[in-house]
């Protein structure tokens, strides 16, 4: 049972008495506890054990006192059951062993099997809805992140294959954007019809497109698929990842709840671009949790102040947590948080 629900209010614009803050990849490296289970199972191996996997989603709800959990799991997990071959290599990232190149490739691809190949998966989200105080968020890696990763066969830099295909072959790229958009809406509904309570698009490098071209090769896949899952009646969040503020304005008529904003565009920068329907998460420079905790502390306070000017602000990072962040520090940032904000609320509430 839910007890904790300042996330969920948030993220559909109501009056919250203090901020809710979660923090992506919030179950990782961080965390010696997490490290030693690390040593004995890789990611995929954990994902495939829903006990562990939920365990080790409950770990930052406990340690750090977050309002959300996030589901323990990849981006890519859900790319095997469509007829991806890969491995997530340490140090590398995701490496696909049958990169998609051709129409051939794309015809390739099947539907996804949710239930049949992604059980383990499912079965973590029952897990954690019967043992979470907090909502679950699941999350779904958006069509051109997973495609940036099928193409290039790996992590890149410049996303030189990637865009080759929108330029060269727009009739394989929009065949290929077609197939991931119905994996991640099969994917995403299988998940709230199990137990999540929100869910999170990752467009992790689409800041990568010029604006003209997100507006042609990806936004129509991403308005289908919030359009899609529009009877889905939990908040909804896109975060188009790292460096996509010049991306913001045609964001305008998404269907999402949520808007997530990285480190580049300030709170009310983002709040303008995006327009007043949405709430918005973010966006604390991740590698600020490596300062003297006093200039953290003010980089919060003044992302607070901005947030807290409308209803329907979650506290987050621009970007995931990485291996170097301290656990101790994470800890004093979110009561700092929890503290701040309700008091800072409650001074507007009595002015």
């Amino acid at each position: 049972m839910i007890k904790n629900d300042r996330f969920l209010r948030a993220s559909r614009k109501q009056e919250v008495d203090q901020l809710p803050v979660w923090y992506m990849r919030q179950a990782g490296r961080y965390d010696p506890e997490y490290r030693k289970i690390k040593e004995n199972y890789s990611l995929l191996e954990i994902c495939k054990q829903p006990e562990l996997a939920a365990e080790v989603t409950l770990m930052p709800v406990r340690k750090l006192g977050v309002d959300a959990a996030i589901l323990y799991s990849d981006i890519m997990n859900p790319v095997a059951s469509i007829g991806i071959d890969f491995d997530i290599v340490a140090n590398v990232g995701p490496v696909i062993h049958n990169p998609i190149r051709s129409s051939e490739d794309v015809a390739k691809l099947r539907p996804i099997d949710v239930e049949g190949d992604l059980s383990h998966v499912l079965e973590t989200i029952r897990i954690l809805d019967r043992e979470l105080e907090v909502p679950l968020i699941t999350f779904a890696g958006a069509p051109f992140t997973i495609a940036s990763y099928l193409i290039e066969g790996r992590p890149s830099r410049n996303y030189r294959l990637t865009k080759q295909m929108m330029y060269s072959a727009p009739d394989v790229w929009f065949a290929l954007m077609d197939k991931l958009g119905d994996m991640v809406i099969t994917y995403l509904k299988a998940h709230v019809a199990n137990g999540a309570k929100a869910f999170q698009v990752f467009d992790s490098w689409v800041g990568a497109l010029a604006p003209q071209d997100f507006k042609k090769y990806v936004l129509p896949t991403i308005q289908r698929i919030f359009a899609e899952l529009q009877s889905v009646d939990v908040p909804k969040i896109y975060f188009p990842g790292v460096s996509s503020g010049e991306l913001l304005p045609t964001l305008q008529h998404l269907q999402a709840d949520v808007i997530g904003l990285d480190w580049r565009v300030s709170i009310t920068e983002g709040r303008r671009r995006i327009g007043d329907k949405f709430a918005v998460q973010g966006n604390l420079d991740p590698f600020l949790l490596t300062a003297p905790l006093p200039l953290l502390e003010e980089r919060a306070r003044q992302l607070i102040d901005e947030g807290i000017e409308q209803p329907g602000y979650i506290f987050n990072l621009g970007h995931g947590l990485f291996p170097e962040a301290s656990l101790d520090t994470l800890k004093h940032l979110t009561d700092y948080i929890h503290m701040y904000s309700r008091d800072a609320i409650q001074a507007r509430r009595t002015r």
